[in-house]
């Protein structure tokens, strides 16, 4: 009996290791699910607010049912579209809107302009030189 107890008192130290080794391993789950699941969405979301807030009338948006319009009025929560060559009115709510692709083009035409840009800075640091 004596024996048990004394085998029983040598494995505790081994019970406290693998129990903060367990509490450890549940540590890094939960931060990499932060930092690859969670963090990344609430980016996406931050985005889509204000792609949303920024909407101006005369932008090309596409609906989350996939309807393609002209942004034609904004009021508070509601926007109305103008879609087609017969001008169908639609109105949607703003968390309805998917994407803007007028903001689209016009970010692309930004990263492309500045893309050209740092082009020519570095042709003329070179023909410098």
């Amino acid at each position: 009996m004596t024996n048990y107890l004394l085998q029983a008192a040598q494995a505790q130290p081994n019970a406290n290791a693998a129990f903060m080794s367990q509490i450890a391993i549940i540590a890094l789950m939960f931060a990499f699910l932060y930092f690859f699941m969670i963090r990344p969405q609430k980016k996406r979301d931050k985005e889509l607010q204000n792609m949303r807030s920024t909407l101006e009338i005369g932008d090309e948006v596409i609906t989350i049912g996939g309807i393609v319009g002209i942004v034609i009025s904004v009021k508070e929560d509601i926007v109305v579209l103008e879609t087609g060559s017969d001008r169908n009115k639609i109105r949607v709510t703003k968390w309805a809107i998917q994407s803007n692709i007028t903001a689209s083009e016009r970010n692309a035409a930004a990263k492309k302009l500045a893309a050209e840009k740092a082009a020519e800075e570095k042709n003329s640091s070179k023909e410098e030189k």
